[in-house]
């Protein structure tokens, strides 16, 4: 199962998401590869903010990511796109390439609030919120993938 999660900037929420959902699902010894990026081109070739960063190292979750930019590939090459609130999946829908698959497209749910300009506080608040969301898309990936 390849995963692609995607926030606005990619630098915040998108990136979190990624290393939240690769901890979870190596410590849970299930094979998925993970990614992330923005539907911006705000940020390209940036870590991640630095309270995303202070967080991932608070809650000793190893993270590296540079932000990129959603691309037509993308579509082709993720059986799921995560989007981290509607607004971001609308993002996407409209950035398909013609005959994309818009059932890869899920949604977080409840949409993830950006904490980009906002205290540190909100990135602990972010973190809180992916732990559970990714913990959860993670058992439905888990018991779609196991045998019948």
């Amino acid at each position: 199962m390849r995963v692609l999660f995607v926030c606005l900037g990619n630098i915040c929420r998108s990136p979190a998401a990624e290393a939240v959902f690769a901890a979870l699902a190596a410590d849970r010894g299930v094979a998925v590869e993970v990614d992330s990026a923005g539907t911006s081109d705000y940020h390209i070739g940036e870590t991640p903010h630095q309270h995303t960063l202070a967080e991932a190292r608070r809650r000793g979750v190893p993270i590296d990511h540079r932000a990129r930019q959603v691309t037509d590939g993308d579509f082709r090459q993720f059986d799921l796109l995560v989007a981290v609130d509607g607004s971001t999946a609308r993002n996407l829908e409209r950035m398909a390439p013609a005959g994309a698959d818009l059932g890869r497209i899920v949604t977080l749910e409840p949409a993830v609030a950006d904490p980009w300009g906002h205290p540190p506080s909100a990135y602990a608040e972010m973190w809180d919120q992916l732990e559970e969301q990714c913990g959860e898309l993670l058992d439905r990936i888990a018991t779609a993938a196991e045998p019948a």
